[in-house]
Protein backbone atom coordinates (compact mmCIF):
# COMPACT_ATOMS: atom_id res chain seq x y z
CA UNK A 1 0.00 0.00 0.00
CA UNK A 2 1.30 3.40 -1.15
CA UNK A 3 0.94 6.00 1.77
CA UNK A 4 0.10 9.64 0.05
CA UNK A 5 2.11 12.66 1.18
CA UNK A 6 -0.86 13.60 2.82
CA UNK A 7 -1.41 10.56 4.87
CA UNK A 8 2.48 10.47 5.53
CA UNK A 9 2.39 14.38 7.16
CA UNK A 10 -0.87 13.14 9.19
CA UNK A 11 1.00 10.03 10.68
CA UNK A 12 3.96 11.88 11.64
CA UNK A 13 2.07 14.71 13.21
CA UNK A 14 -0.02 12.26 15.29
CA UNK A 15 2.74 9.99 16.38
CA UNK A 16 5.01 13.11 18.02
CA UNK A 17 2.13 14.64 19.60
CA UNK A 18 1.50 11.24 21.39
CA UNK A 19 4.74 10.63 22.05
CA UNK A 20 5.04 14.22 23.45
CA UNK A 21 2.05 14.33 25.45
CA UNK A 22 2.89 11.32 26.86
CA UNK A 23 6.11 11.87 27.79
CA UNK A 24 5.01 15.47 29.53
CA UNK A 25 1.90 14.00 31.69
CA UNK A 26 4.11 11.10 32.85
CA UNK A 27 6.87 13.28 33.71
CA UNK A 28 4.50 15.91 34.84
CA UNK A 29 2.54 13.34 37.59
CA UNK A 30 5.68 11.17 38.02
CA UNK A 31 8.63 14.11 38.97
CA UNK A 32 8.75 16.99 41.00
CA UNK A 33 10.19 20.16 39.89
CA UNK A 34 13.58 20.39 39.23
CA UNK A 35 13.53 16.39 40.36
CA UNK A 36 16.15 14.74 38.20
CA UNK A 37 16.74 11.22 36.98
CA UNK A 38 20.23 10.00 35.88
CA UNK A 39 20.00 6.96 33.25
CA UNK A 40 23.41 7.55 32.44
CA UNK A 41 26.24 10.11 32.67
CA UNK A 42 25.37 11.85 29.38
CA UNK A 43 21.21 11.32 29.55
CA UNK A 44 19.50 12.69 32.15
CA UNK A 45 15.50 13.09 32.69
CA UNK A 46 15.51 16.44 34.41
CA UNK A 47 11.86 17.86 35.06
CA UNK A 48 11.21 21.88 34.56
CA UNK A 49 9.13 24.32 33.04
CA UNK A 50 9.39 27.56 30.72
CA UNK A 51 6.90 29.86 29.38
CA UNK A 52 9.23 30.45 26.19
CA UNK A 53 10.23 29.48 23.09
CA UNK A 54 12.10 25.82 23.09
CA UNK A 55 14.57 24.90 24.78
CA UNK A 56 13.54 26.93 27.40
CA UNK A 57 14.28 30.33 25.76
CA UNK A 58 11.99 33.46 26.54
CA UNK A 59 11.08 35.94 24.28
CA UNK A 60 8.14 38.33 24.98
CA UNK A 61 4.78 38.34 26.49
CA UNK A 62 3.33 34.72 27.44
CA UNK A 63 -0.12 35.56 25.67
CA UNK A 64 1.57 37.11 22.27
CA UNK A 65 3.94 34.30 22.35
CA UNK A 66 1.05 31.45 22.19
CA UNK A 67 -1.05 32.87 19.80
CA UNK A 68 1.92 33.72 17.95
CA UNK A 69 2.47 29.64 18.41
CA UNK A 70 -1.02 29.12 17.36
CA UNK A 71 -1.40 31.19 14.06
CA UNK A 72 2.34 29.63 12.82
CA UNK A 73 0.56 26.03 13.29
CA UNK A 74 -2.36 27.04 11.55
CA UNK A 75 0.19 28.22 8.69
CA UNK A 76 1.95 25.32 8.64
CA UNK A 77 -1.41 22.51 8.80
CA UNK A 78 -2.81 25.04 6.04
CA UNK A 79 0.66 24.74 3.92
CA UNK A 80 0.83 20.86 4.26
CA UNK A 81 -2.56 20.56 3.13
CA UNK A 82 -1.57 22.54 -0.03
CA UNK A 83 1.39 20.77 -0.82
CA UNK A 84 -0.49 17.17 0.21
CA UNK A 85 -0.98 16.30 -4.17
CA UNK A 86 2.30 18.06 -5.58
CA UNK A 87 4.48 15.94 -7.75
CA UNK A 88 7.23 17.51 -7.87
CA UNK A 89 8.28 17.53 -3.75
CA UNK A 90 9.94 14.60 -2.58
CA UNK A 91 8.37 13.04 0.92
CA UNK A 92 11.43 13.82 2.84
CA UNK A 93 10.50 17.33 2.32
CA UNK A 94 6.81 16.50 3.20
CA UNK A 95 8.53 14.81 6.37
CA UNK A 96 11.04 18.10 7.35
CA UNK A 97 7.41 20.42 7.03
CA UNK A 98 5.77 17.83 9.18
CA UNK A 99 8.08 17.20 11.87
CA UNK A 100 8.45 21.25 12.27
CA UNK A 101 4.48 21.43 12.89
CA UNK A 102 4.10 18.70 15.30
CA UNK A 103 7.02 20.29 17.27
CA UNK A 104 4.78 23.80 16.77
CA UNK A 105 1.44 22.03 18.10
CA UNK A 106 3.18 19.91 20.61
CA UNK A 107 4.26 22.94 22.64
CA UNK A 108 1.32 25.12 21.75
CA UNK A 109 -1.08 22.22 23.41
CA UNK A 110 0.95 23.06 26.78
CA UNK A 111 0.44 26.25 26.77
CA UNK A 112 -3.31 26.15 26.10
CA UNK A 113 -4.31 23.23 28.12
CA UNK A 114 -1.54 23.00 31.10
CA UNK A 115 -2.42 25.32 32.91
CA UNK A 116 -6.03 24.46 33.43
CA UNK A 117 -5.29 21.01 33.97
CA UNK A 118 -2.68 20.82 36.00
CA UNK A 119 -2.06 21.93 39.76
CA UNK A 120 1.21 22.92 40.33
CA UNK A 121 2.15 21.95 44.07
CA UNK A 122 5.57 22.67 45.91
CA UNK A 123 8.42 19.96 45.82
CA UNK A 124 8.73 17.11 46.75
CA UNK A 125 4.70 16.75 45.31
CA UNK A 126 4.21 15.87 42.08
CA UNK A 127 1.36 17.05 39.95
CA UNK A 128 -2.31 15.87 39.55
CA UNK A 129 -4.40 16.02 36.61
CA UNK A 130 -7.31 17.43 36.45
CA UNK A 131 -7.21 18.25 40.44
CA UNK A 132 -10.52 19.01 42.45
CA UNK A 133 -9.36 22.64 43.17
CA UNK A 134 -8.99 23.28 39.03
CA UNK A 135 -5.49 24.02 37.64
CA UNK A 136 -2.35 26.54 38.30
CA UNK A 137 -3.35 28.98 35.44
CA UNK A 138 -6.01 29.70 32.80
CA UNK A 139 -6.34 28.74 29.26
CA UNK A 140 -3.36 30.04 26.91
CA UNK A 141 -1.30 30.52 30.20
CA UNK A 142 0.43 27.44 30.72
CA UNK A 143 4.02 26.53 30.46
CA UNK A 144 5.82 23.97 28.61
CA UNK A 145 7.14 21.38 30.33
CA UNK A 146 10.95 20.07 29.45
CA UNK A 147 12.87 16.82 30.38
CA UNK A 148 15.08 15.82 28.35
CA UNK A 149 18.63 16.77 29.05
CA UNK A 150 22.27 15.50 27.69
CA UNK A 151 25.10 17.27 29.73
CA UNK A 152 27.63 15.19 27.00
CA UNK A 153 31.23 16.25 28.39
CA UNK A 154 31.72 18.86 31.05
CA UNK A 155 35.07 20.52 32.66
CA UNK A 156 36.67 23.34 34.52
CA UNK A 157 38.29 25.88 32.93
CA UNK A 158 42.13 26.50 34.10
CA UNK A 159 42.54 29.49 36.72
CA UNK A 160 44.82 31.19 34.22
CA UNK A 161 42.08 31.79 31.34
CA UNK A 162 40.82 35.04 31.41
CA UNK A 163 36.95 35.94 32.21
CA UNK A 164 36.31 31.78 32.79
CA UNK A 165 39.38 30.81 34.08
CA UNK A 166 37.45 28.45 36.88
CA UNK A 167 34.22 28.17 35.66
CA UNK A 168 32.45 25.17 34.83
CA UNK A 169 31.07 24.24 31.48
CA UNK A 170 28.72 21.69 30.48
CA UNK A 171 28.00 20.81 26.89
CA UNK A 172 25.12 20.74 25.89
CA UNK A 173 23.11 22.15 28.66
CA UNK A 174 19.24 22.69 27.06
CA UNK A 175 16.82 21.05 28.67
CA UNK A 176 14.15 19.87 26.07
CA UNK A 177 10.91 17.80 25.21
CA UNK A 178 10.37 15.44 22.33
CA UNK A 179 7.88 18.61 20.35
CA UNK A 180 11.50 20.71 20.26
CA UNK A 181 13.84 17.74 19.59
CA UNK A 182 10.93 17.18 16.44
CA UNK A 183 10.74 20.60 15.77
CA UNK A 184 14.97 20.99 15.62
CA UNK A 185 15.51 17.78 13.51
CA UNK A 186 12.97 18.96 11.37
CA UNK A 187 14.26 22.67 10.67
CA UNK A 188 17.88 21.26 10.47
CA UNK A 189 17.20 18.39 8.08
CA UNK A 190 15.14 20.82 5.86
CA UNK A 191 18.01 23.20 5.60
CA UNK A 192 20.45 20.28 4.81
CA UNK A 193 18.98 18.65 2.29
CA UNK A 194 15.87 20.19 0.70
CA UNK A 195 15.90 24.00 0.83
CA UNK A 196 15.61 23.66 -2.71
CA UNK A 197 12.13 22.05 -2.22
CA UNK A 198 10.92 25.95 -2.00
CA UNK A 199 11.59 26.88 -5.39
CA UNK A 200 10.12 23.47 -6.78
CA UNK A 201 7.08 24.29 -4.94
CA UNK A 202 6.60 27.43 -6.84
CA UNK A 203 7.16 25.90 -10.12
CA UNK A 204 4.83 23.45 -9.19
CA UNK A 205 2.27 26.10 -8.65
CA UNK A 206 2.90 27.97 -11.63
CA UNK A 207 2.01 24.97 -13.98
CA UNK A 208 -1.39 24.07 -11.78
CA UNK A 209 -1.61 27.88 -12.84
CA UNK A 210 -1.26 27.52 -16.11
CA UNK A 211 -3.37 24.10 -16.67
CA UNK A 212 -6.15 25.54 -15.21
CA UNK A 213 -6.30 28.71 -17.13
CA UNK A 214 -6.29 26.59 -20.94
Amino acid sequence: MKITKGWLATIIIVCVILLDQFTKIWVKTHFFYGEEYVITNWFRLYFIENNGMAFGMEFGSKMLLTWFRIIAVILFIYYLYKIRNSKLLQKGYVVCVSLITAGALGNVLDCIFYGVIFDNPMPPFTATLFPEGGGYGTLFLGRVVDMLYFPLVEWNWPDWLPWIGGDHFIFFQPIFNVADAALSVGVILLILFYSKNFYQQEVDESKSDSESKK
